[in-house]
């Protein structure tokens, strides 16, 4: 895939000219490649474990897939930094070093148990973009919006492999159920609070309360956080597995809609 971001995303606010949603778009996608780089690693720490020869093209294609996402993020991030937006930090070396020694601390069950855990936060978000008709209508940057539907499209056809390599290499029901736990308890303050922090640090937002009290009230209350608890809640039943929720149609209809015949996205293709 080549996304077509010689041009910076139209607007201070390229998501329907709203200062909260742009923001929050824009610190998931700054969080996104060194996100990806981190689920890759945990699956080759384990890679030699993996001995089912179709789970070990599924993994394959689990890096490829994840690794091509980071490098098309980063290139929209450096033409958000260039509209102001200050994610820079996100993908800093720094940061990355920090992640780095964090993981070599951990088992690699538990780094693998992580990467399951996020995966299925993934797929929550990726199945709410690609069925919401509310979500599909806000007017915005189109290339944006193509990277984003193409990026969910692939988190759906993927949404098992990470699950299926922790249980391959040993991963326990406790350890999964412990670990997601947490990420349930701290991800999505940490996202609330990282996108507080990047509109604090916009001078526009800051001279526009009442604006910012109004859109943060409508992404709280709209399609990407209505009901993302009960969805997220799901991983943590006992047997639970990735493919419980049936997206077999969802991605096919998506398939079809950006890589059939008259895609959107077939001139993407490099």
């Amino acid at each position: 895939m080549r996304f077509r971001f010689e041009e910076p995303p139209s607007g201070r606010y390229f998501a329907d000219d709203n200062m909260v949603l742009s923001h929050f778009v824009a610190e998931l996608s700054a969080s996104f490649p060194a996100g990806e780089e981190s689920f890759i690693r945990s699956v080759r720490r384990v890679a030699d474990q993996i001995t089912d020869p179709t789970l070990k093209r599924r993994a394959a294609g689990f890096i490829g897939q994840e690794s091509t996402h980071g490098q098309e993020h980063r290139r929209l991030n450096a033409k958000l930094i260039d509209r102001g937006y200050r994610i820079a930090w996100r993908d800093s070396k720094a940061l990355r070093d920090k992640q780095l020694r964090r993981e070599q601390k951990m088992s690699p069950r538990v780094h693998l148990a992580m990467t399951a855990g996020a995966e299925h936060y993934t797929a929550v978000l990726a199945e709410r973009i690609l069925s919401s008709a509310e979500l599909q209508a806000i007017p915005g940057t189109p290339e944006v919006w193509h990277l984003l539907n193409w990026h969910a499209l692939e988190e759906l056809e993927h949404k098992s492999v990470a699950f299926d390599v922790y249980r391959a290499a040993g991963g326990t029901e406790l350890i999964r159920l412990v670990v997601m736990a947490f990420l349930i308890a701290t991800t999505v303050p940490a996202t609330l609070l990282a996108v507080a922090v990047s509109l604090a640090r916009d001078p526009l937002a800051r001279r526009h309360p009442v604006r910012l009290l109004k859109e943060g009230r409508g992404l709280l209350r709209g399609p990407f956080f209505s009901g993302l608890l009960r969805d997220l809640l799901r991983y943590l039943r006992p047997g639970f597995h990735p493919d419980d929720v049936d997206t077999t149609a969802l991605l096919e209809l998506w398939q079809h809609k950006l890589f059939g015949d008259g895609g959107t996205l077939v001139d993407h293709l490099r």
